[in-house]
């Protein structure tokens, strides 16, 4: 259900992370333009998995994230944009829907940029945990960088479908780090996933990144997987 007083000051802060889902309550017309004016003027934006499916009809929101999925999204919002066997980026608007994944599962993430500060260091090939893979995405996509990929099923892969799964976007002077990870507890719990959005995240808010890469990063043979564990902070004493 839509807020009409949904109105945060967004210059407080640092850096704003949606994960927003498909079918998320819209925001009013003021707040949206005060939160383009927060992008454009050198804001910060992180997309976590289904944030993408969010506002097909708003569309500076669509130029922030660079690629949407679902929403009755089509090619008059833009192409689909993969990476093929050759590393090529591809830009494709031929119809079709918008917004694919298969089962979940485990797969294998490529790393494409090995310089960008959010990826550099880490493996080539990593094993994410347990999630969805979306594929079949497609949006405005300009200004976008494509930093790592995956294949959401076989078929895809022996097609040479690559599909973008974390991206970086700049929105005037602002920052956007778009991660399609991040379905469930099984993938928030990926060391993977994990790490990659709190580099993301810290590159969005500062255009660096200062964490080292940690020791039980996973390996291309299999996910390693970092449980949660809730602990409630004692209260002081009256």
């Amino acid at each position: 259900i839509a807020d009409p007083d949904f109105s945060p000051d967004f210059s407080k802060y640092a850096v704003v992370v949606s994960n927003f889902g498909w079918n998320a309550a819209g925001w009013p017309e003021s707040t949206r333009k005060n939160f383009e004016k927060y992008m454009a003027d050198g804001g910060a934006l992180v997309v976590v998995h289904a944030a993408n499916n969010s506002w097909p009809e708003w569309p500076e929101f669509n130029k922030m994230i660079g690629l949407g999925g679902w929403g009755n999204r089509s090619d008059k919002d833009g192409p689909y944009v993969y990476i093929n066997d050759k590393g090529e980026v591809v830009r494709d608007p031929q119809p079709g829907p918008c917004g694919k994944h298969g089962p979940q599962n485990e797969f294998v993430v490529t790393i494409r940029d090995e310089e960008h500060p959010i990826t550099k260091g880490l493996p080539d090939f990593w094993m994410h945990s347990k999630d969805e893979c979306y594929s079949h995405l497609r949006g405005p996509a300009d200004n976008l960088t494509v930093l790592a990929t995956a294949c959401d099923t076989p078929e895809l892969q022996k097609v040479g479908r690559h599909e973008p799964i974390l991206m970086v976007i700049q929105y005037g002077k602002g920052r956007v780090f778009h991660t399609t990870l991040g379905h469930d507890t099984d993938a928030f719990e990926g060391v993977g996933f994990i790490e990659t959005f709190l580099r993301g995240t810290e590159w969005a808010a500062t255009g660096k990144v200062t964490r080292p890469i940690p020791k039980n990063f996973p390996t291309a043979e299999k996910p390693l997987a970092q449980k949660f564990e809730y602990k409630e902070k004692s209260q002081p004493a009256k």
